[in-house]
């Protein structure tokens, strides 16, 4: 590509960018931290004495020595002797910390018992920030909550932590990342556990099962949104930017781009803290810089839909910052995404890049050259499950328009069988299914199924009491039979020999006399069972009226 043909792309790029906002809530929702300046210093004592001697500004320092001193030299040992002498320092053991900037709660061994270290050494209910120097950090978290500065014996973080600590008394306010909608979650329905998967990839432990509910702690929260994109649902959606604010300006960007270069672009994300460092002019110009607060914050539905509204690719920058929990999702994702593009016979065009790779991205580039999606898709973004298959369907339609069914492990879509000769259809499993991919026939005993509504969270086969429902993960590519209802079963229904009344399934009266038929409370009047409830009652009262003493027998 020639020098002019590259000026000529940046500066359409330019030009897209700047016509093109991300729409953006005018008064975000946002948490308040409170802090006073009171700080404890976790670490070899010598250490923790110098820093604290760097600290005198702050409202109280309380050191709590955990590790042996660092060194027997002289001059050093001076130099702590005379540091910070008004601090007092504590020896008892760690039992844990948690909490959040102002809100620092830090337990250790106190006569024979646990105590707060906050109430005994300065009679307050919390500390408000934690400065650890300790070899391994006493919070094992791989993103640390505010507040919380982890720099063992780095000179360099120290500095660091020394400067921002002092900033850090009065209130901030921070953006409130995610909202979650507890009416469509699957992770638990009466009683039964089911979808687990934000929990398991939440790198700063902010999201937790409280009361059989998901809760998602906004103090701790570091809008890594790896929740969201692990989300089946959509029931966690993040909300700076909104989904459909995300879906909607990224359709812009690459339509508008399109029209002003007449080619497709390339779509790179990235994080807008260490990643933005490493996008700089000499980035191709067909390629379109996406800054996120991180990056997984875009997921499958906003990848593969880039490419059917026309981009070429899609790359991912991952830096040495990004929390090893999501680069092991991410992984999984694209390992995902790009067997769904393989099954429908176009190149992986989904990649993982690091800043390294970024001076010479032709050779992965190429790869999509003769792949531009030829007809861009029409479709706005609307739920995140349906986006992502509007998404897939259209790139189909441009590829091989395949109605194969792809087969993994560990994946939210897929359909759900039932064994139809044991199934009473005693609908448990619509009423306990989240995502309504399991309905019931209204007036007639039917049960019926809609794969593409379907998470595969196992909360009908947990609850069903016959045992009779298994899953099957898979990606099915025949567009009509995904969104069409199937019926799994259907019978004619039971009705009432007195009244004639329809009440139950053939099957579940059937199973009710096998199980219970014999009973003695049944065996004198086994035909009650095959009554509805109205004409059963009258049945009793009318026994009892033609021998009263009879229920005294």
């Amino acid at each position: 590509m020639t020098n002019q043909t590259q000026e000529a792309l940046k500066q359409a790029r330019q030009q897209v960018l700047a016509q093109t906002q991300m729409l953006q809530n005018l008064i975000p929702p946002t948490v308040s931290y409170t802090t006073e300046g009171n700080v404890l210093i976790i670490g070899p004592e010598d250490l923790a004495r110098l820093a604290a001697d760097k600290l005198s500004t702050m409202a109280h320092r309380v050191i709590l020595a955990n590790e042996a001193i660092t060194s027997q030299d002289e001059a050093h040992l001076e130099r702590v002797m005379a540091a910070a002498i008004d601090v007092e320092s504590y020896y008892n053991k760690l039992i844990g910390v948690k909490g959040f900037l102002g809100q620092f709660q830090v337990s250790v061994e106190h006569q024979d018992g646990a105590a707060e270290l906050s109430l005994v050494s300065i009679r307050k209910p919390h500390f408000d920030i934690v400065l650890d120097l300790s070899s391994t950090a006493c919070l094992n978290l791989e993103m640390l909550p505010p507040g919380y500065f982890y720099v063992g014996q780095d000179a360099e973080k120290l500095e660091d932590a020394l400067a921002q600590i002092p900033d850090l008394v009065g209130q901030f306010d921070k953006p409130r990342y995610v909202k979650i909608n507890l009416d469509i979650c699957a992770h638990d329905r009466n009683g039964i556990n089911g979808c687990n998967r934000c929990l398991n990839f939440c790198p700063a432990d902010a999201i937790s099962s409280v009361a059989k509910k998901i809760e998602i702690d906004p103090y701790l929260c570091h809008g890594a949104g790896s929740c969201t994109s692990a989300c089946p649902t959509g029931a966690i959606s993040y909300d700076l930017p909104t989904p459909h604010a995300l879906h909607s300006y990224l359709n812009k960007v690459v339509s508008r781009f399109r029209e002003h270069a007449q080619t497709a672009p390339v779509i790179l994300f990235h994080d807008n803290a260490v990643g933005a460092d490493f996008i700089t002019d000499d980035l191709a110009g067909d390629i379109i810089p996406v800054a996120l607060e991180e990056i997984t914050v875009a997921s499958l539905d906003h990848w593969l839909s880039v490419l059917a509204w026309g981009a070429r690719q899609v790359l991912i920058l991952n830096t040495d910052a990004t929390a090893p929990t999501l680069t092991q999702m991410l992984k999984g994702e694209l390992s995902l995404a790009n067997s769904i593009l393989d099954e429908m016979g176009q190149p992986q065009r989904i990649s993982l890049i690091d800043p390294s790779m970024l001076a010479d991205l032709d050779a992965m580039l190429d790869i999509s050259l003769d792949w531009p999606v030829i007809v861009p898709a029409a479709f706005a973004s609307t739920t995140k499950r349906n986006t992502l298959f509007e998404a897939i369907d259209h790139l189909n339609s441009q590829a091989g328009e395949i109605d194969t069914c792809l087969s993994l492990n560990n994946i939210p879509f897929g359909k759900v069988s039932v064994n139809v000769e044991k199934c009473t259809m005693c609908m448990s499993c619509v009423a306990i299914c989240p995502a309504v991919a399991l309905q019931d026939g209204g007036d007639k005993p039917a049960l019926h199924f809609i794969e593409q509504n379907c998470v595969q969270c196992g909360l009908c086969e947990a609850a069903c009491p016959e045992k009779v429902i298994s899953l099957t993960p898979q990606i099915n590519f025949d567009k009509a039979a995904r969104q069409q209802q199937h019926t799994l079963k259907e019978e004619a229904p039971f009705e009432c020999i007195r009244c004639g009344s329809p009440f139950a399934t053939q099957s579940m009266v059937h199973r009710m006399l096998d199980m219970v038929g014999a009973h003695s409370a049944f065996s004198a009047n086994i035909e009650r069972l095959k009554m509805c409830g109205d004409c059963r009652v009258k049945d009793m009262f009318e026994d009892i009226l033609q021998d009263p003493e009879k229920q005294l027998r």
